[in-house]
């Protein structure tokens, strides 16, 4: 069913300012920042070996990247787990009594079907499954 690490996705202020730090100090590259608007958030993918940093940047202060650093501050939002059919890994966790964020798939940066777990089920870890094509 998981196939691998996708991303860890990390909960920032400001893309531009924590960019700095991975590209001027890392030597990595942000490889593109999109805005996903159903989900109040600007991403940037910062590829690192087969998996990637996701920066999170809410771009409403209702969002819930902006509520989680009011809450806890910047840092490691998520992990994603990349998963082939997305649809019968939600039917599988279901069917094991997991608490699921979301039922059913929705639209995630990059054009990834995403899903979240809650993260009472998930030993207090917010986890993402994600299907790309």
């Amino acid at each position: 069913m998981i196939k691998k690490v996708d991303h860890i996705g990390i909960a920032v202020k400001s893309i531009e300012e924590a960019r700095k730090f991975y590209e001027e100090v890392l030597g990595l590259k942000v490889t593109g920042i999109e805005e996903v608007e159903e989900q109040k958030v600007k991403t940037a993918f910062i590829p690192v070996g087969e998996s990637e940093i996701e920066l999170l940047e809410s771009t409403s202060e209702d969002g819930p990247v902006a509520k989680f650093i009011e809450k806890r501050g910047e840092g490691i939002h998520h992990i994603a787990l990349q998963v082939d059919d997305i649809e019968k890994a939600l039917e599988g966790l279901k069917g094991k009594g997991v608490k699921l964020i979301d039922e059913v798939p929705r639209y995630g940066a990059g054009g990834a079907k995403i899903a979240f777990v809650h993260p009472k089920s998930a030993n207090g870890v917010l986890l993402e499954l994600c299907e790309r094509k």
